[in-house]
């Protein structure tokens, strides 16, 4: 008689259902694993067994063997290990099998027969709610996979599911993990001067659009870049789970906490390719999935190795990375925020003694360490001067975070209003920046004079097709912010003026000559 349960095997986010067969026959005595199992999974035998004798159950002395199906999916992980004890124990007689029917599993089995902390939960709870499955897992992971909907079983160890399904206990439901409280974000007017930046800070904030800071050390770069998390609005319900089956598979949820403020990642500049856009022996999520519907923030832009920044091209574009293997694809989602900051040059460029003594070619030396198609990316650039000592003694500035989040809100919501007119399928992109190509004649209407500007700049500037979109959809936000239903000639000057600069501080095509 084979014994089934289901449980889980993850590629991305994503829970694909596994059948876990055992069959316990006569035999010459031995346990084997099948279907493509990995070390961990292999090593699960050794746990299943150990967990049994501290529980007084001894293993018969025949043959079992436990299939994995289908057999051609690859398995990671030690979560198997409860999937497998449930089968054996059916297979023995321990528990009825029957009583395992309508049921999933998952869990990391301890040697005393304790389940411990498991990764995954949540989307394996989601995957089992849509199969009209209960989930079993662990005690410790219960409130978080309570998220998914009713019907999870959450247990402590062994004995305590070997007498629920002996009807000899019930054991309750488990309770969803509380919303984590936000994190503290510093505040926007503890940045003096710097009015330029905190603008486009807001620009950027108001349509998800990326940006890069380019200025001399000690101009605010890095101050402005963790503010812009202040700005943003909470994640909606949707991006939640998103977000948390991302932190899930990483490992990232803590007590079943959930938490609405949106991800601020910021590795550094030694990062490796796989840590950014995800990889390793079992293809875990990078630092732009775990930023996914939050912000990526890469300082000394130039100092990352040049095929990493390229890597990120791609999620960039489509908003996901795929991790290819030979044997499968993982495709993890990464629709994250870009902002970057950078020196003008190695030498720093700033004032005083960190001026720069080599001139325009140390900034084109420099910077050449970046693609064009990577700047083809970025919509908004912004020189931040440096800071005088007449900024610094000024009183700190009245208007804060507080302030630009409300003008950020109600630029989002008209924007979130337009997609859902315009098509219901488009509402979940909500911002300017992730405006489908097809939609911009729409959304994005703009009057003879800016039309006009905007034709123009495309020819002198000899701007791409991409860049032509970013400029449009950037003079979208600005119009949004201004509560404008058109597009004008300002709005298109404006998105132009923050376009690329070059290393010796010209415009290319001199754009402020074309705005006026």
């Amino acid at each position: 008689m084979v014994c089934r349960v289901t449980t889980f095997a993850f590629e991305g986010i994503e829970a694909k259902p596994v059948d876990v067969q055992v069959h316990i026959t006569s035999g010459n005595p031995f346990f084997t694993i099948v279907g493509l199992p990995d070390k961990a999974v292999g090593e699960s035998r050794e746990r299943v067994r150990a967990a049994f004798s501290a529980i007084g159950l001894a293993i018969p002395p025949k043959r079992i063997t436990v299939n994995l199906a289908p057999a051609d999916l690859p398995k990671e992980g030690s979560h198997y290990d409860l999937a497998i004890a449930l089968g054996v124990l059916a297979a023995m007689g321990v528990i009825a099998p029957d009583a395992l029917d309508g049921h999933a599993a998952i869990g990391e089995l301890s040697l005393d027969g304790a389940l411990g902390q498991t990764l995954g939960v949540l989307p394996a709870a989601m995957a089992a709610q849509a199969m009209d499955l209960r989930l079993i897992c662990p005690e410790v992971c219960g409130p978080e996979a309570a998220w998914a909907g009713d019907g999870t079983i959450a247990v402590a160890n062994l004995i305590s599911m070997i007498n629920h399904f002996a009807g000899r206990v019930s054991l309750p439901a488990p309770v969803a993990g509380e919303l984590a409280a936000p994190d503290a974000v510093p505040d926007l007017a503890d940045v003096k001067g710097q009015d330029g930046a905190k603008r486009v800070l807001e620009i950027a904030a108001a349509g998800g659009h990326n940006l890069l800071f380019c200025g001399p050390p000690g101009s605010g770069k890095s101050m402005l870049a963790q503010r812009l998390p202040g700005l943003l609005p909470p994640l909606s319900a949707t991006e939640l789970l998103e977000v948390s089956q991302i932190q899930s598979v990483a490992g990232m949820l803590q007590r079943g906490q959930l938490s609405r403020q949106r991800p601020f990642r910021a590795p550094h500049h030694s990062a490796s390719m796989a840590a950014l856009v995800g990889g390793g022996i079992k293809a875990r999520p990078g630092e732009v999935s775990l930023a996914h519907h939050g912000v990526l923030f890469l300082d000394e832009l130039p100092e990352f190795p040049a095929q990493v920044l390229d890597s990120l091209r791609q999620p960039l574009e489509d908003g996901a990375v795929v991790i290819s293997r030979a044997n499968r694809h993982v495709k993890y989602p990464a629709r994250f925020q870009l902002i970057a900051a950078m020196n003008p040059c190695r030498c720093g460029g700033g004032p005083g003694d960190g001026a720069c003594r080599r001139g325009p070619a140390c900034a084109r030396q420099y910077q050449a360490r970046i693609s064009g198609p990577f700047f083809d990316r970025i919509d908004l650039f912004f020189d931040t001067p440096p800071v005088t000592a007449v900024d610094l003694a000024l009183p700190s500035p009245s208007e804060g975070t507080a302030e630009a989040r409300q003008r950020v809100q109600l630029a989002r919501d008209v924007q979130s209003e337009r997609y859902e007119q315009t098509d219901p399928r488009e509402a979940r992109r909500p911002v300017n920046a992730d405006a489908p190509t097809r939609r911009l004649v729409e959304i994005a209407s703009a009057d003879e004079a800016a039309s006009s500007l905007l034709s123009d700049a495309a020819a002198k500037l000899a701007l791409s097709a991409r860049a032509y979109h970013r400029v449009l959809k950037v003079a979208r936000t600005i119009a949004d912010l201004d509560g404008a239903g058109g597009i004008k000639r300002v709005h298109v000057a404006e998105a132009l003026s923050y376009r690329r600069r070059l290393p010796d501080g010209q415009t290319v095509g001199d754009t402020h000559a074309l705005a006026r």
